[in-house]
């Protein structure tokens, strides 16, 4: 086992785009920035399991991070939080404060010193693959081995091998993870989906949750807890054992997320948890911190500056729970169904989220049960039961399709999408809804190549005309346990007719895709389209599978 090295606090997840005319950002508001920097507010002392744990880039570095941010030293915000320095942070700081004065003094020089980029992994496949062929030659390609880490870097070691996604994602990332293990379990790869379960289970226990990626900058959030739908997934495996083997790191992530629940008064909420006025309890998205995400620094400055009317922090806030969400961004958490800067997601009690949390205590209760502490079972079962009630009865649309509450307007919201299957995903939804939602969402989403994300198009890209691979296996699974085999059967075949669309054109597996049958790479966010990709390659094996198409 890894021996825990310590520190202080940390945080978050994606992103690429250059916005255009920042010169005035860093004119007008260098100060506040690096206040922002510096300034972060304090961990939640409840979050980690006692080791104090490793800092950031935008905090071990300082005004020097705000400096190479603000000055785009990098197009991508995320190099620079990914870089290794080449020596002790603060010998590095004491060298720029010493020299950023000086004429001639060149800031891109001064990082090209002191830091290591890291390398773009160019993966050249054979060619004439079939799509079946390649994604399983890309497997060991996107494999990584990070027993140890360099001094001071932001990439967190894990103890086993890991598969990343591809591109600009060099870390191993938690929600994606579970749809890449279904097609390396159908490669036959169970030695990776067991070891990266272990690598989830030994961060549970180092850090007290999994978080939104094995990077210090993304240690104050998780990410859309699909740990239990991993453990699942052994269970078809290696039998029951794997509830067991698991039950401990299941419970502590059960308690990250629930952490606050018993002190919070009704109407009030705290940190991942919102207990409504009637004493009813679930989850938001949320992180422990309230800055600018390091990896998107500039962007998350610029969205905060459009919103003059709010708190900078509580933009910043709301961003990275968005990050947290896996959604980042998307219509679904924006005041206005349209602007980011009008950006709530912490007031937002998500569907998706509380129908994986039910899934959480019913697998807990099972692992309960195999291990025979029957009055777990009841205390998980029970925890399951309320939950289920409680999705029904604020998280149900009268136009008859399951959708997010807005706990701070006291609403269903409007926003009809693609993450209205996750409550038939779980087999929690009652027949009849079950059907009406699924109705709904073939009607409003159902593209000739594949669900769209949403109705909108608000060049977010977590909207419309967007569609995702998770989200079609998601909508796919949902369709056939409420016996929609046919819709299910239209849904992966749409989707799947994307990717080979694309991938005949272009030889690749991309991210996202646009599903108006094009087999065109999705756009929108805050970085170019990435390659890979770690689960559309899951799916899309899995739907090869299905369909008996390619070798």
């Amino acid at each position: 086992m890894l021996d825990p090295r310590g520190l202080a606090r940390p945080s978050r997840f994606c992103p690429r785009i250059i916005y255009a005319g920042t010169s005035h950002i860093r004119r007008a508001t260098a100060a506040a920035l690096l206040a922002a920097s510096l300034c972060a507010l304090p961990a939640c002392a409840d979050v980690g399991v006692g080791a104090a744990l490793p800092l950031s880039p935008d905090k071990l570095y300082g005004e020097l991070f705000v400096a190479v941010q603000t000055a785009q030293v990098y197009p991508d915000q995320k190099t620079f939080v990914d870089t290794v320095p080449k020596a002790d942070p603060a010998v590095i700081l004491q060298a720029y404060r010493a020299q950023k004065d000086v004429p001639g003094f060149s800031l891109k020089a001064f990082v090209d010193q002191y830091f290591t980029v890291p390398f773009e992994t160019v993966i050249t496949p054979p060619a004439g693959q079939s799509l079946r062929a390649h994604i399983n030659w890309l497997w060991p390609a996107l494999t990584r081995t990070t027993a140890t880490a360099p001094d001071n870097s932001s990439l967190i070691p894990l103890p086993k091998p890991y598969v990343v996604p591809g591109g600009r994602f060099r870390e191993v990332y938690y929600w994606d993870t579970y749809f890449t293990m279904l097609g390396l379990q159908a490669s036959g790869r169970d030695d990776l989906v067991d070891s990266m379960l272990d690598n989830f289970a030994y961060q549970i226990n180092r850090f007290g949750h999994i978080p939104n990626g094995n990077r210090t900058y993304y240690l104050s959030r998780s990410q859309p807890p699909f740990f239990a739908l991993m453990v699942e997934l052994a269970a078809t495996k290696e039998g029951e054992a794997a509830y067991t083997r698991y039950l401990a790191p299941l419970r502590k992530e059960y308690a990250y997320w629930m952490r606050g629940a018993a002190g919070t008064a009704p109407g009030q909420a705290s940190g991942n948890v919102v207990v409504l006025p009637d004493g009813t309890v679930l989850n938001r998205y949320w992180d422990d911190e309230a800055t600018p995400r390091p990896e998107s620094y500039l962007q998350d400055v610029a969205t905060a500056q459009q919103a003059p009317d709010r708190p900078a922090a509580e933009v910043w806030r709301d961003l990275r729970a968005a990050a947290e969400s896996g959604w980042d961004f998307s219509s679904r958490w924006f005041g206005d169904s349209a602007t980011l800067a009008t950006i709530r997601t912490t007031s937002i009690l998500p569907v998706d989220l509380n129908a994986l949390m039910f899934q959480l205590e019913k697998t807990i209760a099972k692992g309960c049960a195999v291990a025979r502490d029957f009055a777990c079972t009841v205390e998980f079962g029970n925890h399951a039961r309320k939950r289920a009630v409680a999705v029904e009865r604020y998280l149900w649309h009268p136009a008859g399709y399951y959708a997010d509450y807005d706990w701070k307007l006291g609403k269903v919201r409007d926003n009809l999408s693609a993450a209205a299957t996750y409550p038939l995903f779980v087999q929690m939804a009652p027949w009849g809804r079950a059907r009406q939602t699924l109705r709904q969402t073939q009607t409003a989403l159902l593209q000739v190549g594949g669900l769209s994300t949403t109705t909108l198009h608000t060049q977010q890209q977590w909207d419309a005309p967007n569609g995702w691979a998770p989200l079609q296996w998601i909508a796919l699974q949902a369709s056939q346990h409420y016996g929609q085999a046919l819709l299910a059967q239209t849904i992966g075949e749409r989707f799947l007719g994307s990717v080979e669309r694309l991938y005949a054109a272009e030889q690749k597996l991309v991210e996202k895709y646009i599903v108006d049958g094009s087999g065109t790479g999705g756009g929108g966010g805050e970085y170019p389209l990435q390659d890979g990709f770690g689960w559309t390659n899951g799916v899309t094996l899995r739907l090869l599978d299905a369909y008996g198409r390619g070798q």
